[in-house]
């Protein structure tokens, strides 16, 4: 056994938003022999807690800067960001890209110069790649020192390890969301090494899957259940959980089971799955289900209480997710909270320094939010399906409630007080309006829409220079709810047995898992004729994930991963013109982005990675 140097830090308090100093009562950064880190429950957590530190925050953490979304989902007009680069091709500049959640940020301070005890107070972290890296080797040093924990009980050390294989395998597929197959470390590397580089993503997938498995068996369903949870008793919610383990197997297993990555950069069909790992993608979520069906977790029942699991937290400095909250990272400082949770707004309404605003695109909100009847904008429009309810004439009515819920549309009302100015009291989205971007200004609307998946409206009352309210909760991107585990259950099944048949484990079907969360938004169930035919309810099935889980950092991995990035309809973002008076729409095109199959689905790994030794190649194009 190998006995490194461990520097651990105070990270219970500074992580987790709770103030439990009682796991880690030393100095923050103090020294300690490995033996002495792992002889020990609380020094033992402690060294785990940095972990849960590494875990990137895509939408809040300094570096990010409002600038999250990847997809086609949104747009902003900032050569800088990465966003941009993306558009424009240049994956490459992603290695560089100062504001981007996938590399550290060059200012970055992190664990160094913080010892607040509250969520909202999080310094800088490393980004996406240096956290990744840096979690795997911390968890493989854990992992190794098993045999060191001579004073712990067997539930705690269970705890500890559970937590390690956990990360070890959510590490690894941080990485290969965006870099693809990469080489599965379970050891701590010293000196010289030589990891080449696996022949397919499943291979990796499939060793993250064993580490899950192991995380399931070891990790408890709810800390406070537990006798080193009473420690921190109503204070464990970001803890990891079976739940979490079962929930990111699943998305291990969806991933590697896509057509991009089933492909192999090959052939690729886009409704093309392996289906033995689909098959295995839904027994795992299944066991969510059944925590779920337990009382574990439950999904908001409506729209109103949606907004619980977004934002409306019982206190600023508390974890928002609600029921459906399986897994998120630690978040930034109060100051950065508030510059995402405005993100998607005209800065001269809500007047938080430093936010920037990133719209909704027309083609996003077009394909994706359809209509009340249930069905997509392009489905209603054929007849097929019952009576038309899409005007284009008037094109914001007769809409998908989450279109009204999450989404800012020109004459929306910001508010009724007498203290807010008159131009201000809607929403102008007109071309030319108040809050519609006439140049390179980034602060007002560049599409014709704006967003408020994540932001405060109480009472018909948005929060606003003249009505601050947005101090009093918190707004967070979390890796994982609910939700997102019903979406990918029925994508996984669909792809295995199709629509209407329950797999062994679990008696929900497919299309009965969509049609739960198409209840609670107050739409009717996916039409039957839609669901007899396998292509066009997979097709259903990513169009209501793009609605439930919009402006959520997920699309630029979905378009990928389907196989779909670079058709021209994913391509291509779209501004909406419209004059004061509504009387002609059109569409505008801002940006045709620079997408190629397969050089475009994977970012390039910096030319040092690749030459570190021989069996490392470079992703294709590249």
């Amino acid at each position: 056994m190998k006995n490194y140097i461990a520097k651990i830090l105070l990270f219970m308090g500074l992580i987790l938003s709770f103030s439990c100093e009682d796991y880690l009562d030393i100095a923050p950064e103090s020294e300690l022999s490995q033996t002495d880190v792992f002889s020990n429950f609380d020094s033992a957590q402690g060294f785990v807690e940095e972990m849960y530190g590494l875990v990137v925050d895509y939408g809040t953490s300094a570096h990010t800067f409002q600038d999250y979304l990847y997809g086609d989902d949104a747009h902003g007009n900032r050569t800088w960001k990465a966003s941009y680069l993306i558009d424009n091709g240049n994956l490459n500049g992603l290695n560089r890209a100062n504001y981007s959640y996938l590399t550290s940020w060059k200012n970055s301070t992190y664990g160094t110069n913080n010892a607040s005890t509250t969520q909202n107070n999080q310094s800088r972290r490393p980004g996406l790649w240096d956290g990744s890296l840096k979690g795997i080797r911390n968890a493989n040093i854990v992992l190794e020192s098993e045999d060191l924990m001579i004073g712990l009980s067997q539930d705690e050390k269970n705890i500890i390890l559970g937590q390690a294989y956990f990360f070890r395998a959510f590490f690894h597929n941080e990485i290969m969301k965006f870099w693809g197959r990469f080489p599965y470390i379970d050891r701590v590397f010293v000196g010289d090494f030589d990891v080449p580089r696996p022949a397919t993503y499943k291979e990796s997938a499939l060793a993250a899957n064993e580490d899950y498995k192991k995380a399931i068996e070891l990790l408890p369903v709810n800390w406070d259940d537990t006798s080193f949870g009473q420690k921190t008793l109503g204070d464990n919610m970001g803890r990891l959980t079976k739940g979490a383990a079962y929930a990111f197997q699943g998305k291990n297993l969806l991933l590697a089971a896509s057509p991009l990555m089933h492909g192999n950069n090959g052939a690729m069909n886009t409704y093309e799955y392996d289906t033995e790992l689909a098959n295995m993608a839904a027994d795992a979520f299944a066991g969510v289900l059944k925590l779920t069906d337990q009382g574990r977790y439950r999904l908001a029942s409506d729209l109103e209480e949606y907004e619980e699991v977004f934002w409306k937290t019982p206190a600023a400095n508390m974890w928002p997710g609600s029921t459906e909250f399986i897994f998120g990272p630690t978040s930034g400082n109060a100051a950065q909270a508030e510059r995402f949770m405005t993100s998607g707004m005209d800065r001269d309404i809500h007047g938080r320094s430093g936010s920037e605003i990133s719209s909704p695109t027309h083609n996003f909100i077009h394909y994706n939010f359809g209509m009340a009847n249930g069905l997509s904008i392009e489905d209603d429009m054929t007849g097929n399906y019952g009576p038309t309810l899409y005007d284009p004439n008037n094109p914001f009515a007769n809409r998908d409630p989450r279109f009204y819920q999450w989404i800012v549309v020109d004459g929306d009302s910001f508010g009724t007080k007498a203290s807010i100015p008159a131009k201000h009291k809607k929403a102008q989205l007109f071309t030319g309006g108040e809050h519609r971007s006439t140049g390179s200004d980034n602060q007002p609307s560049t599409t014709g829409y704006m967003r408020k998946k994540f932001y405060p409206v109480v009472d018909g009352e948005f929060h606003s220079k003249w009505n601050r309210i947005i101090q009093n909760y918190k707004g967070t991107l979390l890796h994982m709810r609910l939700t997102d585990v019903y979406l990918m259950y029925a994508e996984s099944l669909h792809a295995a047995k199709g629509a209407t048949t329950a797999p062994g484990s679990y008696s929900l079907t497919a299309v009965n898992a969509i049609n739960l969360l198409r209840s609670r938004a107050g739409i009717p169930n996916v039409n039957a004729s839609i669901v007899s035919n396998n292509n066009k309810f997979m097709d259903e099935l990513r169009r209501e994930r793009a609605v439930e889980l919009s402006f959520e950092a997920h699309r630029w991995v979905d378009l990928r991963r389907w196989g779909i990035a670079h058709l021209d309809k994913y391509k291509r973002k779209l501004a909406f013109e419209f004059p004061k008076d509504h009387s002609s729409f059109t569409e505008r095109l801002l940006v045709e982005r620079i997408c190629e199959y397969p050089k475009h689905y994977w970012i390039p790994f910096e030319a040092k990675q690749t030459q570190i030794y021989e069996g490392f190649p470079q992703n294709p194009g590249w």
